[in-house]
Formats: C-alpha cells, sequence, structure tokens
C-alpha cells in the first residue's frame, strides 16, 4: 500500500476510510470536464508524451494536495477561443469545490485555476474563412 502522500485518511466509527489523490481527481476533473468553456485538462510534457505513447489518464492536468483535514487542488486548462476565461475559472472552483466536498466529504481549501493554452476550434475557424472569402 501507499504512504500517507498518496491516501487521505478519515477515522470514523466503525473504522478508517482512505481515499487515493487518484479519486480525488478524477472526482475533478469529471467537474472540470462539464464546465463550457473548458476545451481540455492539459499537463506538461511529460504527459503528452505518455499520452502519444498509449497512456491515457482522466487525470492529467489535475494535481492534489492533501493536508490534515483538507485537499488543496490545482488544475490546468486549455481554454476554448472566445471564452471569458475569469467566468470559466470561477465555474470550474465551483464545480470542483462541490464535487469533492459532497463526493468525498472533503473541505476543499483552494482549486487555483491555470490556464495554459487557448484552443481554436477547427470548424470555427473553416466557417470563419468561408465567410471572410464570401464578403470579399
Amino acid at each position: 500500500m501507499a504512504d500517507n502522500k498518496d491516501y487521505w485518511n478519515k477515522g470514523i466509527d466503525s473504522g478508517n476510510v482512505k481515499i487515493s489523490e487518484e479519486v480525488i481527481a478524477s472526482i475533478a476533473a469529471i467537474a472540470v470536464s462539464e464546465v463550457e468553456g473548458v476545451k481540455s485538462l492539459s499537463a506538461g510534457i511529460g504527459s503528452d508524451i505518455a499520452g502519444l505513447l498509449g497512456k491515457k489518464n482522466l487525470t492529467k492536468g489535475v494535481k492534489i494536495k492533501f493536508s490534515e483535514s483538507s485537499v488543496e487542488i490545482d488544475v490546468f486548462i486549455s481554454v476554448k477561443f472566445g471564452s471569458i476565461i475569469c467566468d470559466v475559472a470561477k465555474e470550474i472552483q465551483s464545480k470542483v469545490t462541490s464535487a469533492v466536498e459532497s463526493m468525498a466529504g472533503m473541505h476543499v481549501t483552494a482549486v487555483n485555476v491555470n490556464v495554459t493554452g487557448i484552443s481554436f476550434d477547427e470548424e470555427e475557424k473553416a466557417s470563419k474563412e468561408k465567410t471572410d472569402s464570401e464578403e470579399e
């Protein structure tokens, strides 16, 4: 079994509950994916290379930091062009906090949103190019 860094422990009347970092990261990743304006979770180059090698991971782009009785979550995202980044970030913070607190019973001290890129939808680009050429 892993050390305490990989699991959050909570004593209850009938024993202990251990929740792994990966479970919390999965909950956060699903909550992020439900926010309008988020193109994808993104991670560093090591994760991108692992994805190319077929080792895709739902929790890429989510980092968890446990403390004694709470958790801090960092998410790294790419947003869709045209989205209002601050609004997207606030919604991510709200949804992730709500999901983790309700599903895991953990207090979330912070959800730090890191915008690492912006994504241009290929269909929008093609549509814009067609519209631009018709105007000429």
